[in-house]
């Protein structure tokens, strides 16, 4: 192209071309020269994935229970076959608020990404124009009235353009950041998605684990009462001293006082899980119905490979973004150290109208005419020599915040993973622990009975029957809550595998409603409709911006 322009240069010379044909052909090469010296090399390092550490298998991996090959968990809450925890969670989905502020930050970002891209082009290009009528002073300086005249108009239409040229990639690095950070909110969004269904599934679970102990709880004040009104009977009669009824009667108050204790957290469940599915508290009652008992876990559980988690985890994607869009800041703050190269123009018409008789005076009505024409084109450059290590510095702070961010993905990374080795081995122990406790509530209440048939026939003091009832109820609550805590322990490793916010695929990112609202609003484009995309995420971005939304 440049080669063209030269020849095209020769021949006007030899055909003696006009001055303004040279001066456009000069403006044509310059922008040319523009075009090739953005395309230079970015200053700032060239972004490089880090390799964390990771674990081959997990420790329990040779656990029958875990299976080592398969790793389908997007939609991990129907493994505890509970329709109403499969219905809890996918209204959580769709209604969630915090879930839909996540979304819009996404949308937002976008938005941001735009204006950087925009600024890869002129930054500035404007249209202008003015009409003015003017009385200038008699007194002013050099004001002669036999010369000059005081009053007249003047007009002026026009466009002008100033483009900061990127030669050290300053501007397509904060493209970079751009694009990082969007993949970053896209990350966080799916990180809230896996955090928010493991949240409905450990409140479900607390709950219908609340449940069950309020009903132990009366079921041993029926057994307590019974043992109540045993010894009261017998104190009527002199065969025991008060000492039994007064042990009796405290036994069975503070049985009944669990009970209020465990109605508050039933409601405070209730109350939580309408709040994650977007409701005013009371409003979720009938899709709950009533009590149910705790949602069983599978015999196997897929668990897949440590190495999935650097895929899967929504937030170690996240913390690798974040590194991404460090990596380009620390290029576009470098960029200052360098000089800044501008193209600049204006064009337009400009004309004049005086009040005497003169014979170049013009009209509005000449405002487009060739004579009025008028244009001005050049560049420049701007360089900041005398810093005093202001810019250097900035430079040093955006490299240090990136290795901050290095050091914390390894961090997240190994973390992750110690939050699935902790929830594997709770879920394996605590399914042992429920075996054994299953049998000691079993040999508990035999305890129970023998106790009260021996106090009544009198071969047992009521000391003996005060323990065994304590002992039953203490090893039923243990039994209960164990058995939530295999289910808990079960959805920490689904949400320590980064599972669940796979519900969002092929999906928008908030409600149809909201983008309504919002076109309603504002003019967004097609920013609010990006292109359905499938795993991996990084391909939403992708298929969005290759260029800004104009």
């Amino acid at each position: 192209m440049m080669s063209r322009s030269v020849s095209k240069s020769c021949r006007l010379l030899k055909t003696g071309c006009s001055f303004i044909e040279l001066k456009r052909l000069a403006f044509s090469s310059l922008m040319i020269l523009a075009i090739l010296i953005s395309g230079c090399s970015m200053v700032g390092p060239d972004y490089v994935k880090p390799t964390p550490p990771e674990a081959e298998s997990w420790l329990d991996s040779a656990e029958p229970k875990f299976e080592t090959e398969k790793s389908n968990i997007g939609d991990w809450w129907t493994v505890f076959s509970d329709p109403v925890l499969n219905d809890l969670i996918e209204a959580a989905y769709q209604q969630n608020l915090t879930l839909q502020i996540a979304g819009l930050r996404i949308y937002e970002a976008r938005a941001e990404l735009g204006i950087a891209f925009g600024f890869q082009y002129p930054q500035i290009q404007e249209g202008f124009g003015s009409g003015s009528i003017n009385q200038d002073s008699k007194n002013a300086p050099n004001q002669d009235s036999s010369v000059l005249d005081r009053y007249y108009a003047n007009y002026d239409l026009g466009l002008g353009a100033a483009w900061e040229l990127d030669v050290w990639g300053k501007f397509r690095r904060a493209v970079q950041t751009g694009v990082a950070n969007l993949e970053t909110s896209i990350a966080d969004y799916d990180d809230f998605l896996v955090s928010l269904t493991g949240e409905v599934a450990r409140t479900y679970i607390f709950l219908r684990t609340s449940e069950e102990l309020l009903w132990v709880a009366r079921q041993n004040v029926v057994t307590q009462r019974r043992s109540f009104e045993i010894a009261s009977e017998r104190f009527k009669f002199g065969a025991v001293t008060k000492l039994d009824v007064l042990q009796a009667r405290a036994l069975l108050r503070t049985t009944e006082s669990s009970i209020p204790r465990l109605q508050v957290d039933i409601r405070r469940a209730k109350n939580a899980l309408a709040v994650l599915l977007g409701k005013l508290p009371g409003e979720i009652d009938a899709m709950l119905g009533g009590a149910g008992t705790i949602p069983e876990p599978p015999d196997e559980v897929a668990v897949g490979i440590p190495a999935e988690l650097l895929r899967r985890r929504p937030d170690i994607r996240a913390a690798e973004r974040q590194l991404a869009a460090q990596s380009a800041q620390i290029g576009f703050t470098k960029a200052d150290l360098f000089p800044q190269f501008s193209l600049f123009g204006t064009l337009g018409f400009q004309t004049a109208s005086f009040t005497d008789s003169r014979s170049n005076n013009s009209e509005f009505s000449d405002l487009f005419d060739k004579d009025s024409f008028f244009y001005s084109a050049g560049g420049g450059f701007r360089w900041n020599i005398l810093h005093y290590g202001r810019i250097t510095n900035r430079v040093r702070v955006e490299d240090a915040r990136f290795q901050e961010l290095a050091v914390n993905y390894d961090d997240v990374v190994i973390r992750a993973a110690q939050e699935t080795e902790d929830a594997m081995v709770g879920f394996l122990r605590s399914q042992e622990a429920v075996v054994f406790l299953a049998d000691a509530v079993t040999a508990s209440e035999e305890s129970v009975e023998v106790a009260l048939r021996q106090y009544r026939a009198g071969e047992a003091d009521y000391q003996r029957v005060l323990d065994t009832q304590r002992d039953l109820l203490r090893r039923q609550d243990d039994l209960v809550s164990t058995a939530g805590a295999v289910g808990q322990n079960l959805v920490g490793i689904y949400r320590a595998l980064g599972g669940g916010w796979e519900i969002r695929t092929g999906q928008d990112f908030i409600p149809a409603s909201l983008k309504e609202e919002m076109e309603n609003r504002t003019n967004w484009g097609n920013i609010l409709s990006p292109e359905k995309t499938e795993t991996p995420p990084s391909q939403e971005v992708k298929s969005i911006l290759h260029k800004p939304d104009w």
